[in-house]
């Protein structure tokens, strides 16, 4: 503090060494898998007595178990040990109006089970019921006991207000805009939950595990029935003041209706040019029927190779015009496409969009395809998820 004393930095305590000691050790063994004892000191700069010892008191906590020896390597054989999976579980969950996607996951965000619960229609009541009986049905299906969950992240089309406790931007999801909504969910499950924006979870995926690991600014959208982005800037998603940042789908553009009451309308002008409902309109001016917006673009991008480009360099077109609004304001390093329709479009849409933006903006960002397997927001989820059951976990033993 200016114009005061400074104290002498204080010595860390035993303790607090061994606390330190024992979460680099864990941190170690969920990155790099089994290691010997010898191994562990080598990577931690502890001696073997102390590796040892750690070694020993994380076994005794139940966080790391033995699995076998090096035996078949040169020299002699050593135990191996590795994070305990049985330590914690968490889920991850996914939802719009109409299903419920499930998944469980061990410490080690091994997947253990997966769940899918269909649900039709506008239900305004019974929510927190729904969520219950998806995630118990998908802890029952790794046979796991019921309350073994340390953490639940759900991903929503919305986005909760910080300051309401309320779900924004998200009027096509009914039953899920009650002002204690988390402490709701919370009550029902038993469990710790957290809501966040199922795209900000997909961004949360591509840089846990994805094509945007060791990347600080990037930018995801994400195109299917709606159209929404994740700011990730300095490495920390950008939510907003009322977890609005990145309802792109909002944006007025050049090329679509000038919409003044987005609520209301739950549209705007990036909505109209690139949402599902305008790529299937766009197909079928050119003679391209469809039932959904993935059939048209694959379609699409069949007739581009035989020549008729036309559909795919319109929708690059549209795309390019929302990505050049929003490269012009963060300047990231690298955008990536996700949902659907992106990933319906491959490598042939994805040169297209950037040829256009490339003439469209002056910021160029590097632009790829989503690397995540599976589903994007389950994935985002269950990392949120595991992040805070491990600090939890490993530092509360």
């Amino acid at each position: 503090m200016a114009g005061g004393i400074s104290s002498p930095a204080q010595p860390g305590t035993p303790s607090l060494l061994r606390a330190i000691n024992d979460r680099s050790a864990l941190e170690l063994l969920l990155e790099r898998g089994p290691l010997s004892r010898t191994q562990l000191g080598t990577l931690t700069g502890l001696s073997k007595p102390t590796a040892s010892q750690l070694l020993a008191r994380l076994e005794s906590a139940g966080l790391v178990v033995p699995v076998g020896t090096t035996a078949g390597r040169p020299g002699p054989g050593a135990q191996l040990y590795e994070i305990n999976p049985d330590a914690a579980f968490v889920a991850g969950l996914d939802v719009n109006a109409a299903r419920i996607r499930v998944a469980v996951a061990d410490i080690t965000g091994g997947v253990v089970a997966e769940y899918r619960l269909d649900t039709p229609g506008r239900q305004a009541t019974g929510t927190v019921e729904r969520v219950r009986d998806a995630v118990d049905a998908a802890v029952a299906l790794a046979g796991l006991e019921h309350g073994i969950l340390r953490q639940v992240v759900i991903g929503t089309p919305g986005a909760l207000d910080a300051g309401t406790g309320k779900l924004r931007y998200a009027p096509h999801l009914p039953g899920w805009h009650s002002p204690r909504l988390l402490e709701e969910l919370t009550e029902g499950l038993g469990v710790p939950v957290a809501v966040e924006n199922d795209v900000n979870l997909a961004a949360i995926a591509e840089q846990r595990v994805g094509g945007a690991k060791g990347v600080d600014d990037f930018v995801l959208l994400w195109v299917e029935d709606g159209i929404g982005a994740a700011i990730v800037m300095a490495g920390r998603l950008h939510r907003g003041h009322t977890g609005g940042a990145g309802e792109v789908g909002y944006m007025p553009l050049p090329g679509a209706p000038l919409i003044r009451n987005v609520r209301r309308e739950n549209s705007g002008g990036f909505q109209e040019l690139a949402g599902a409902p305008a790529v299937l309109a766009l197909a079928k001016a050119h003679g391209i029927g469809a039932r959904t917006a993935v059939e048209a673009v694959t379609a699409a991008v069949a007739a581009a190779r035989n020549g008729d480009n036309t559909v795919l360099a319109a929708l690059a077109h549209r795309l390019a015009t929302g990505l050049a609004a929003i490269v012009a304001v963060v300047d990231p390093e690298l955008v990536l496409l996700s949902g659907d329709i992106p990933l319906a479009g491959g490598e042939d849409l994805r040169a297209l969009v950037q040829e256009e933006l490339t003439g469209l903006a002056v910021p160029r960002p590097k632009l790829a395809l989503s690397a995540v397997e599976g589903s994007p927001v389950v994935v985002g989820a269950l990392q949120a998820a595991l992040a805070t059951a491990r600090e939890s976990v490993f530092t509360t033993y």
